[in-house]
């Protein structure tokens, strides 16, 4: 009873709340400056979904809609058309990324390497069909980032 009365008088809970602020006040500061400064990324990090193309220009997805069944979020939805020379290309391939758990399931169903999920991850949407990609806006990610993900998957097969 005693002790309790000592230790809410002399304000001991407060003085030892204080000594950690003390201690922590001159330690080395780990907040970083977003923008300005990145913070290294692992190589296993999945973001932003592209979908690639051959070197001849035509897209790699053959429409076995692999990723679509294997999607635990079902986030993917295909749609496909069969062509005339009897091969199957999609007309449709969406991905709702608000749905996406990024787990990388279809990048590892893919048997074309079709699909990737890039480490880009600055990207936003003010809006909830602003997260909606297209297969076009897939396409065309894929097309501009090519290089970075060819290199990518380089260095993936070399460790595998």
């Amino acid at each position: 009873m005693i002790k309790k009365f000592l230790k809410t008088f002399l304000l001991i809970e407060l003085l030892r709340g204080m000594a950690v602020t003390l201690r922590v006040f001159f330690k080395r500061k780990v907040t970083i400056r977003y923008p300005e400064e990145k913070t290294p990324l692992s190589p296993r990090f999945r973001a932003l979904h592209a979908l690639r193309r051959y070197p001849n220009g035509e897209e790699r997805c053959i429409g076995c809609k692999l990723c679509e069944a294997v999607c635990p979020a079902l986030a993917i939805t295909i749609d496909v058309h069969e062509r005339d020379d009897g091969t199957r290309r999609t007309t449709r391939y969406d991905i709702d990324l608000i749905k996406c758990i990024f787990c990388g399931f279809c990048e590892e169903a893919c048997p074309v390497d079709a699909i990737v999920e890039t480490s880009i991850h600055e990207y936003h949407g003010e809006d909830r069909g602003d997260l909606y990609y297209t297969k076009e806006m897939l396409l065309a990610i894929g097309d501009k980032y090519e290089s970075v993900i060819a290199k990518s998957k380089a260095a993936d097969r070399k460790y595998k």
